[in-house]
C-alpha cells in the first residue's frame, strides 16, 4: 500500500503539470491586472500559486506560521517565465522535503496563527492537503482571469474549451 507521503509526492508531480502552463500564459503587462476592486491583482494570485508549494515544505519541517514573526514578502516575479521559475523551485524544495519526511510525523500538529489569534490548527496531513487544495483553488481563479483577457486556457485534467477548437 502507497503512503501519504508517496501519494503526495505523485499528486505534486500531476498538479504541476497545469500549474506551469496556467503560470506560462500570465502576460507581464496584466500584472497589475484584477477582475474586480476586491480581487487580488493577477500578480499577487500568480505568486501566490507558485510559491504554494512552500506550504508543503512548512507543513512539514515547521510546527507553525506566525505571520507576526515572519511576514509575507512575495517573490518579485514580472513574466510567466519568472513565474515558472520561482514556482519550479518551490516544487524542487517541496519534493525535497517529501523525499525526506515520513508518515510518521504526519499526525503532529500544525498551526497558521498571527501572533494570538489562531487561524488554523491541524495535522500536517492535513496541512499538506490544505496546500494542495490552494493550488488547485487558486489555478482556477487564475484561469478566470486569464479567460477574461480573452487568453486561451490550457486544458489542466482533459481539454479546456480552446483545445478543443484547436
Amino acid at each position: 500500500m502507497m503512503t501519504f507521503i508517496e501519494a503526495f509526492k505523485q499528486e505534486l508531480e500531476r498538479e504541476s503539470v497545469g500549474t506551469r502552463k496556467m503560470l506560462a500564459l500570465v502576460p507581464a503587462d496584466k500584472m497589475d491586472w484584477a477582475p474586480h476592486e476586491k480581487s487580488m491583482k493577477m500578480k499577487n494570485l500568480a505568486t501566490h500559486i507558485a510559491d504554494l508549494p512552500k506550504w508543503i515544505s512548512m507543513g512539514l519541517k515547521t510546527d507553525e506560521l506566525d505571520f507576526n514573526t515572519s511576514p509575507y514578502n512575495p517573490e518579485d516575479c514580472k513574466n510567466g517565465t519568472e513565474l515558472v521559475a520561482y514556482y519550479d523551485r518551490c516544487h524542487a524544495q517541496a519534493m525535497d522535503d517529501l523525499n525526506t519526511s515520513t508518515d510518521s510525523i504526519l499526525d503532529e500538529l500544525w498551526t497558521l496563527r498571527g501572533g494570538e489569534t489562531i487561524y488554523m490548527q491541524h495535522s500536517r496531513l492535513d496541512t499538506i492537503r490544505h496546500s494542495y487544495c490552494q493550488i488547485v483553488h487558486h489555478r482556477a481563479q487564475l484561469g478566470v482571469y486569464l479567460r477574461l483577457l480573452n487568453i486561451p486556457i490550457p486544458g489542466v485534467y482533459g481539454p479546456s474549451a480552446d483545445d478543443q477548437q484547436m
